[in-house]
C-alpha cells in the first residue's frame, strides 16, 4: 500500500553529508517502491514540517547528534509519528559510548578495557597527571575517541605517551567526554541485525582497511578498504561473533535494527567497539552490503525496515 514517508536527513551533526547520501538513496528506493516521499532536513523547521504534512512513518536517515542520541526519536514520539530504528531508550544508551561500554561490562560482553575523562576534569582538575597510570594499566598502543560521535570521527591510535594529551584535546573538539581504551589488534567486523519479534542476523562483513583502522576516510573512499561478505571466519568463530552481536543488540534493547562493530582479536575474542542504531545506507555502507549477500536488494531492505517499523 502506498504510504506518505518522511525521510529525515542532513541535520546538524558532523555526519551531515553522509546522512544526505543515505537519505537520497533511501528516497530513491522508496519512490521506486511506489511510496510518496517527503524529504526533510533536520533543521529548525523540522517540527513544523512534520506537523504540516500527512506522514504515515518517518524514515530516520540521520547519523550522529540528534539522529542517534534519542533527540529525533523523542520528537517523533511526542508527535505520534511511527519511525524506523530503535526507540529513545536504545539510542540514548548506545550513542554515549561510556554508558554503553559500562553496560557491556556489566553484562560480561567483551569490550576493550577503557577509562574516560571529560573536558572539565581535563582542564580544571589537573587530571592529565593520571595519564601515565592509565598507560601503565592499559598499555600501548591506545585508542582515543569521543564518547558521542560516529563514522570514526575524532578517533586516533597513539603509540607513545607524548601523543596522548594532543589526541585527547583533538577528541574533545568532537565531544565533551573522551574514551581512552586499549587498542586491540585483530580483524574488524560488522554484524547487522534486523527484525522485531523475530530477528535476522545478516552475513558478517569483514573489513580490511588500507589504513591502520577503519577510520573516516576508509569508510567513504571507494578504494581505501576491502570487504569480504561473508567474513572469512570458521563456522564456530562466526557463530561466536553473531552471538556476541545479538547479546549487544539485546543488552541495549534495540528493536528493529542495529549494526554492531566488533574487533576479533588474534585469540578469537570478539571485542565490541560500538552499536549503531542508524547504520549508513550509502553505496559503500555495511548494512546494505550484508543485506545483499543475504538476498535482499536495497529496495527490499528499505521496504522490510518500513514494514517492521509499522
Amino acid at each position: 500500500m502506498k504510504k506518505n514517508i518522511a525521510v529525515l536527513m542532513g541535520g546538524r551533526s558532523l555526519e551531515r553529508e553522509v546522512s544526505i547520501k543515505s537519505g537520497q538513496r533511501i528516497s530513491n528506493a522508496l519512490r521506486k517502491l511506489g511510496h510518496n516521499v517527503i524529504k526533510l532536513d533536520a533543521d529548525e523547521s523540522i517540527i513544523a514540517n512534520l506537523t504540516n504534512n500527512k506522514i504515515d512513518i518517518a524514515y530516520i536517515a540521520l547519523h550522529g547528534k540528534d539522529g542517534e542520541d534519542g533527540t529525533i526519536q523523542e520528537i517523533l514520539e511526542v508527535l505520534n509519528i511511527p519511525y524506523t530504528g530503535p526507540g529513545v531508550y536504545s539510542n540514548v544508551l548506545s550513542f554515549d559510548k561510556i554508558i554503553s561500554k559500562h553496560i557491556l561490562q556489566h553484562k560480561a560482553i567483551p569490550t576493550p578495557p577503557f577509562y574516560f575523562l571529560d573536558r572539565s576534569s581535563f582542564e580544571d582538575l589537573g587530571i592529565s597527571k593520571i595519564l601515565p597510570p592509565i598507560i601503565d594499566k592499559l598499555g600501548l598502543p591506545l585508542v582515543v575517541k569521543p564518547s558521542g560521535q560516529g563514522s570514526a570521527l575524532g578517533i586516533k591510535v597513539i603509540d607513545n605517551e607524548k601523543s596522548l594529551p594532543d589526541a585527547i584535546i583533538s577528541a574533545l573538539s568532537y565531544s565533551e567526554k573522551v574514551i581512552i581504551e586499549k587498542f586491540i589488534e585483530g580483524t574488524e567486523l560488522a554484524v547487522s541485525i534486523i527484525g522485531k519479534e523475530k530477528v535476522k542476523i545478516l552475513p558478517i562483513v569483514e573489513i580490511v582497511p588500507k589504513n591502520r583502522f577503519f577510520d573516516f576516510d576508509s569508510r567513504f573512499s571507494g578504494d581505501a578498504t576491502e570487504y569480504f561478505v561473508p567474513a572469512r571466519l570458521p563456522d564456530n568463530i562466526a557463530k561466536k561473533v553473531e552471538k556476541t552481536a545479538l547479546d549487544v543488540h539485546n543488552a541495549l534493547d534495540c528493536s528493529k535494527l542495529s549494526r554492531v562493530d566488533i574487533i576479533l582479536s588474534k585469540d578469537n575474542i570478539p571485542f565490541v567497539l560500538e552499536l549503531n542504531t542508524s547504520p549508513g545506507m550509502t553505496d559503500t555502507s555495511l548494512l546494505p552490503m550484508a543485506a545483499k549477500e543475504a538476498g535482499l536488494e536495497f529496495e527490499d531492505l528499505v521496504e522490510k525496515i518500513i514494514n517492521m517499523s509499522l
